[in-house]
């Protein structure tokens, strides 16, 4: 790998609006997984029961995480080729906001699983289309130095944008379609600031050369494979444990109509704990330099917490769970984003194998509930959708460990 030249070292101005942007990206990305989309598409008076309406839920996700596994890479590619006025990440971010902010106020109205898929496709392109531009940008602009905090940013303003969502929803009691037009607006306005003030310098000459057919060469470089590899799979492993929670709190533990605003309260322990690892990881790392075995062993943490859930299923096991998955989460993701940015392969194609990083971890997320639908279906009842979890989360972080450490040179 070739270790960039010294690079200034971002304001904090910077720093802010970048967190700003990815907390919008999650909110409207994660509101609608963790309870719009199952709220949608509940059965509970369906022939078949409630599991028709896991099932349903997991294909929507499923299918739209395809279509972001295909839309990120290939514009973060197309961003590493662009050369216009507005620059290079810039359009990309703009179109990426505007077609998750229309498609996620279509489906606030859609009905039915093949309207709400259709719709949510529509997001989840749009959502992978900013998310490969932001990405881009660390590598572009922030010395070594600084990438673990910028990685802490973008992990923590998950946890926080889930809250942020799911509890505006609950404590407004807003409907639905109301819930997907907030949403749409929120990335619509956030959006489109960060794309137009965060700076976007043009990128070296030999970019467009080099963002030529390069997928297939990046993915084969060995540390590189590893590292997005281990990311696909303990972001699977995540989604298990999280995405059909709602479901768990109704039908697992029985809790009926109380099942939404203990998810509220499961997230906000989630939240806490990934902010805290998230910014304690980043601060580490950046320091150390150490960013594999942190990586990895934050994958052995998150498998506990699922184990704990599909063995003592309870709701005060359900806390505890919040709260280590929380602290593995945000340290996985927050050291593995910096790893990953450590470990591009290819100088002149920044956004084009941060895409891939981007939606490997998306994609993990949106796969999950396709798997841990297929799971409840199978066990009737969620312990095997923890269970799994555990399993692929230690899988996921003993594949990121078989990625080497790059030596890079650390800024006072």
């Amino acid at each position: 790998m070739t270790i960039t030249e010294a690079r200034t070292p971002v304001t904090r101005g910077w720093m802010v609006l970048f967190a700003i942007a990815w907390l919008a990206i999650w909110t409207v990305q994660l509101t609608p997984v963790q309870l719009l989309l199952p709220t949608q598409l509940d059965t509970p008076d369906d022939a078949n029961g409630w599991i028709s309406g896991v099932v349903s839920t997991g294909v929507v996700l499923g299918v739209g995480g395809l279509a972001g596994v295909i839309a990120g890479p290939l514009a973060g590619a197309m961003s590493d080729r662009t050369r216009s006025r507005w620059g290079r990440r810039r359009p990309w971010a703009l179109a990426g906001t505007w077609i998750a902010a229309v498609c996620l106020a279509v489906t606030g109205f859609a009905s039915g699983p093949i309207a709400v898929g259709a719709s949510w496709t529509g997001v989840s392109i749009g959502i992978a289309v900013v998310s490969a531009a932001l990405t881009a940008m660390i590598a572009d602009q922030l010395p070594e130095a600084q990438r673990g905090t910028a990685a802490s940013l973008a992990s923590s303003a998950q946890a926080v944008g889930i809250i942020v969502g799911v509890g505006t929803v609950v404590v407004l009691a807003l409907t639905v379609d109301v819930s997907y037009l907030v949403l749409g607006g929120f990335i619509a306005v956030m959006g489109t600031i960060a794309a137009l003030v965060l700076p976007d310098p043009p990128g070296p000459a030999a970019a467009t050369r080099g963002a030529d057919g390069g997928v297939l060469r990046s993915l084969r470089d060995r540390d590189f494979g590893w590292m997005i590899s281990g990311r696909l799979v303990v972001n699977i492993g995540n989604a298990l444990g999280t995405t059909l929670l709602l479901f768990f709190l109704m039908y697992g533990l029985d809790q009926g109509a109380a099942a939404e605003d203990n998810l509220l309260i499961a997230i906000v322990v989630y939240t806490v704990f990934v902010v805290i690892a998230s910014f304690g990881s980043g601060w580490w790392s950046d320091r150390t330099g150490k960013r594999r075995m942190p990586t990895a062993v934050s994958a052995m943490i998150q498998a506990l917490a699922s184990l704990l859930l599909a063995f003592v299923p309870s709701w005060e096991m359900t806390l505890v769970a919040a709260a280590l998955l929380g602290i593995g989460y945000g340290a996985f993701m927050t050291t593995g984003l910096a790893l990953a940015t450590d470990l591009l392969p290819d100088e002149t194609a920044h956004a084009r194998d941060l895409g891939l990083v981007t939606v490997s971890a998306a994609l993990g997320q949106l796969l999950g509930p396709l798997i841990g639908a297929a799971l409840v279906a199978a066990a009737g009842g969620f312990w095997l959708l923890f269970l799994g979890g555990a399993i692929l989360s230690v899988l996921g972080g003993l594949m990121t460990a078989g990625a080497r450490e790059p030596h890079v040179a650390r800024t006072p």
